[in-house]
């Protein structure tokens, strides 16, 4: 497995990846398929301090992170939000904890102090790995989504760094 830089040529494989996602309704809000068009500049909005990466295993994306700011306010300048997806062909290969691994490892680089992950309650499995990575629960928005007509808590995990 090899964790790079995403690049542009990658955006048809992340605009897949997401899309499973949202089809799901495990991991992200969005309810509507994006598309490459869409999501164009998607890539280009992040900087060398606050990255986009995929991992890539045998010439194909497997999975991709992004680090980005929490909220656009001075005081939390240090703190990011890191969300990863990860293709089905390559699940449980350890993918996302590669990819959450890298994040950790270079988050002091980075100039981040905090890292947090906003993730339905209902995903366990990302749930327990992020806190098998030594994230902890730091709050809950219960039924702060609605997906189909059901609420969905939404769990902020965080870990210091």
């Amino acid at each position: 497995m090899k964790i790079r830089d995403a690049a542009d040529a990658d955006l048809p494989s992340i605009v897949a990846i997401y899309n499973d996602a949202v089809r799901t309704r495990r991991s992200t809000a969005q309810l509507d398929p994006v598309t490459v068009e869409e999501r164009r500049n998607w890539i280009r909005e992040h900087s060398p301090d606050r990255p986009f990466w995929v991992a890539e295993i045998d010439d194909e994306v497997a999975g991709w992170l992004t680090i980005k700011p929490f909220i656009p306010r001075c005081a939390y300048q240090g703190t990011v939000e890191l969300s990863v997806y990860v293709s089905e062909k390559f699940r449980r290969r350890g993918v996302a904890r590669a990819l959450l691994q890298e994040a950790i490892a270079r988050a002091r680089s980075l100039g981040v102090s905090a890292m947090v992950g906003l993730i339905f309650a209902h995903n366990e499995a990302s749930l327990k790995l992020f806190e098998q990575l030594g994230f902890k629960r730091w709050g809950l928005l219960p039924g702060v989504a609605q997906i189909e007509g059901a609420e969905r808590d939404l769990a902020i995990l965080g870990r210091r760094v």
